[in-house]
């Protein structure tokens, strides 16, 4: 069983998703269901159907929320220092072809959002980065072309 990576903020946000979906979702879903079935016929009825395919997505994914927070493996960025780049980092990058000035956050695949500056720890751009320092150069493969990035800065908040 291998244990998932993940910041202590990506911990409590799947905490919250699955309690919302245990404590909201379920029991609307549930009720839903039960005013489907009281308008007969539940071959021909739509609304049953759909609530049943709500409720088999809900479950899904609270399993799945169930599994990954026990495999969880919380790392505490606030107490992790160093010059070199590992999961939790947040490293300032500077795009050596358009001088754009980039800044990620290395964190686990459940807490991921490139939009928010956080990339997987499985992105082509986080392996690219691991271990490497403040100065270096590093090429990554990306969907559009090979990018290249110097490192300007690594901290650790």
């Amino acid at each position: 069983m291998d244990m998932i990576p993940m910041t202590a903020a990506g911990y409590a946000a799947l905490e919250a998703e699955l309690k919302r979906r245990q404590q909201e979702e379920r029991p609307r879903i549930i009720q839903a269901i039960s005013e489907a079935r009281s308008h007969g016929d539940l071959s021909e009825n739509a609304e049953y159907h759909s609530a049943k395919e709500s409720q088999s997505l809900n479950e899904g994914r609270i399993a799945d929320l169930e599994d990954k927070l026990s495999r969880a493996e919380v790392i505490d960025v606030s107490k992790l220092s160093g010059n070199t780049v590992k999961f939790g980092a947040t490293v300032t990058l500077i795009d050596e072809d358009t001088e754009e000035k980039k800044i990620y956050q290395i964190v686990g695949e459940s807490e991921a959002d490139v939009k928010s500056g956080k990339v997987s720890i499985t992105s082509p751009i986080a392996r690219a980065l691991i271990s490497k320092k403040v100065g270096d150069t590093v090429e990554v493969n990306t969907p559009g072309g090979g990018k290249s990035y110097k490192i300007l800065k690594i901290a650790f908040v």
